[in-house]
């Protein structure tokens, strides 16, 4: 299921219903049946009609039952359950066939018989092909002749035949065993671990529940509406209020399912992980293990849950992470990785501030920078009446003081990475850097628009000012970025935004059904937009930067406008505003100049040639399974790699280390070209300003 999971990998749930053998992952005194049939009862039928009824009532977009919807719920419920199409005969499919506009139907009465008839059609597939890998495992593979595999079969047909579908898997099974070959794995146990992988993920197939699969089922209907809105099972529910919690244990990473891998969908500031600098944003794992000996799991085609258990563990705890590198794409061999699980330091994710110093056009400049990782707040404190506690605006208020002290020439404000919090920081932050007027428009499933104001008439920066966002910046920050865009108070540097402009609530199913002593589970559903005071919404088209710079990620690849399901972009009418500057012919201007500064610096040259060999990368749909040809291109890939590290040391004034003692993996030497450049445009901009005779509105 392609989704993200809020979830911060915290704590060991008490009463685990997980084994302590983490290689096994199995229910305790759970019997493993392969002709098991699952059967939905009551109880869920009864969660499948209130969800709908929710919807119906709650949902920002109301969804229309029909033959359309209906068949959009068939592909998607047959995505999640076979996403590489490498379980399913055609002749399921086309025997399924007969239901696709039969799921409105379904939904509209309650009825789960024909999901659940299909899940044990995949159950049995998969008890075949486990059958298969233990056949074709018996012998070693021939990496000396030229073959090719395509591990991307999206838009692949769905193979006609038993021997066609074995020969899609002779190829998987032979990439497989080439990847562990090919990162120095020992050959007795190349057969031995592959063949663990794929009986542990047939093991976990086995101890699905009627649960498992109504949660698969119905999931299939709430992402097809908005990618936002999910049904959250008991232990899911669990899971997600853990991450809630503000007192956090793990290695602070949120993480997402895409097909066959457990992918990172962030890093979390102060955690273990962001520490570490040793795990990023798209990462994916593949394997987990316990301290420093345990056995390490391979937990690709596992459920994102399963991985979860594994990850969790106290305070102080080693956990050993495998994990392929998003820049080497599918051609990427596993790296082991070590992580002490610790709380995520709340400080860590406090806002902090720096000073940029540099000689720019024969002028010396300080720029104060304010990393401000994610907009937080003491709700607790606050509904006490603590007349100390923490909040965003506080903290940045105490650090644009003391930068003021310093005389700092202009202030950035860094929210790259910063996935958004509280709504009404963003309102009192934005309220720091203008006098009054409104921040934000909020529209809700009655079509009723709240406009959101700055409470406070006085202004407390009114000096130069840039902020800098990137795809990671979301919700909160769009709409910081957003309102100081609209009211000319500042230029936007970096990438477009992610494009959140959705508000999510949690609804406990438990309240509206009778459980008989069961647990129900949660809904999350989409009960609002943003709106932008110009009357553009934030969702899709996210804040587009005054000054762009170049993005690893294509939009269509990372962001909302990537998820086919996403809440169409909206407009309103604008709000009752003043814009401080106009400041289109200064944006023009500052371009010119930085994409001028850009074409001659080696380092933004150093940072595309990254960005494009990361898309090529990205756009290699087909790998050799000749050996030979791999190490080769493995070894181009290495020295380019290791040239570019090499280059930005120089640039940077870093000692390089001899070549002789350079090791086969060289680490990635820090650099920040992006907010040194910002410091730059800022600086332009604070010399441009009698130019432009900018002045501020009365």
């Amino acid at each position: 299921m392609r989704k993200i999971f809020l979830l911060f990998l915290f704590f060991v749930v008490a009463g685990s219903t997980f084994a302590q053998d983490p290689s096994i992952v199995l229910k305790k005194d759970h019997k493993i049946d392969t002709t098991k049939v699952i059967v939905p009862d009551e109880f869920y039928k009864q969660q499948s009609r209130i969800i709908l009824n929710m919807l119906r009532v709650y949902q920002f977009k109301k969804p229309q039952l029909n033959d359309s919807l209906s068949s959009a719920i068939f592909n998607e419920y047959l995505k999640n359950l076979d996403v590489t199409k490498s379980y399913f005969l055609k002749s399921d499919v086309e025997q399924f066939e007969k239901y696709r506009f039969m799921f409105d139907d379904m939904l509209n009465n309650g009825s789960l018989e024909i999901p659940f008839q299909i899940f044990d059609v995949f159950k049995r597939r998969v008890n075949e092909r486990i059958e298969y890998v233990k056949k074709a495992l018996q012998k070693e593979f021939d990496f000396t002749v030229n073959e090719f595999f395509r591990p991307d079969r999206e838009k692949a047909e769905w193979a006609k035949t038993v021997e066609e579908l074995d020969e899609i898997w002779r190829l998987r099974l032979k990439s497989d065993a080439l990847g562990l070959v090919l990162s120095n794995k020992e050959p007795k146990k190349v057969y031995s671990d592959l063949l663990k992988r794929y009986q542990n993920f047939h093991k976990v197939v086995l101890q699905y529940e009627a649960e498992d699969v109504f949660s698969i089922y119905i999931n299939s209907f709430t992402q097809i509406i908005d990618p936002h809105t999910d049904y959250f099972s008991p232990a899911n529910s669990d899971n997600f209020n853990i991450a809630m919690r503000l007192s956090l244990e793990g290695i602070g990473a949120t993480l997402r399912q895409d097909g066959d891998f457990t992918t990172v969908a962030s890093v979390v500031q102060g955690g273990p992980a962001q520490q570490s600098n040793l795990i990023n944003n798209e990462d994916r794992i593949v394997g987990v293990a316990q301290g420093e000996d345990g056995e390490m799991v391979d937990v690709i085609g596992w459920r994102l849950d399963d991985v979860i258990q594994l990850i969790r563990g106290k305070k102080g705890t080693l956990v050993r992470l495998q994990i392929l590198k998003k820049e080497e794409g599918d051609n990427a061999l596993p790296k082991e990785i070590k992580l002490v699980r610790d709380k995520v330091k709340l400080e860590e994710q406090a806002a902090k501030s720096d000073v940029l110093n540099f000689e720019h056009n024969g002028k010396q400049f300080k720029i104060g920078v304010i990393n401000l990782p994610t907009f937080y707040t003491d709700f607790e404190g606050q509904r006490l009446g603590k007349p100390d506690y923490k909040s965003t605006t506080r903290d940045v208020k105490s650090l644009i003081t003391k930068l003021k002290e310093e005389k700092v020439d202009g202030i950035i404000m860094d929210l790259r990475g910063n996935g958004g919090g509280s709504l009404q920081e963003a309102i009192l932050l934005t309220g720091l850097f203008i006098k009054e007027g409104p921040v934000v428009q909020v529209k809700n499933t009655n079509n009723i628009i709240e406009v959101n104001r700055d409470p406070d008439t006085s202004i407390f920066f009114d000096g130069a000012l840039a902020v800098m966002v990137n795809r990671s910046s979301a919700s909160a920050s769009e709409i910081f970025a957003g309102a100081i865009q609209d009211y000319g108070r500042g230029v936007i540097i970096g990438e477009k935004t992610w494009g959140k402009g959705t508000v999510q609530n949690m609804i406990d199913l438990g309240m509206m059904i009778r459980t008989e002593g069961r647990k129900a589970g949660q809904i999350k559903l989409t009960q609002a937009m943003f709106y932008r005071i110009n009357g553009s919404s934030t969702q899709r088209k996210g804040v587009t930067p005054d000054i762009q710079f170049p993005s690893h990620f294509e939009i269509n690849e990372f962001g909302e406008e990537a998820r086919p399901s996403a809440l169409a972009w909206d407009q309103i009418q604008a709000a009752d505003y003043k814009p401080y500057f106009n400041l289109s012919n200064a944006i023009k201007y500052l371009g010119s100049l930085h994409e001028s500064r850009a074409k001659n610096d080696p380092e933004f040259l150093l940072e595309m040639d990254e960005i494009n060999n990361y898309k090529k990368v990205r756009e290699q749909k087909e790998f050799s399974l000749n050996i030979a040809a791999r190490k080769t291109e493995r070894e181009i890939a290495e020295a380019e790699k290791k040239k570019r590290e090499d280059e930005r040391a120089k640039l940077l004034g870093l000692k390089v280390e001899d070549k002789k003692e350079v090791s086969a993996e060289p680490a990635k030497i820090p650099s920040d070209y992006d907010l040194r450049e910002t410091g730059r445009i800022l600086a332009d901009f604070i010399l441009s300003k009698n130019r432009f005779k900018l002045v501020t509105n009365p």
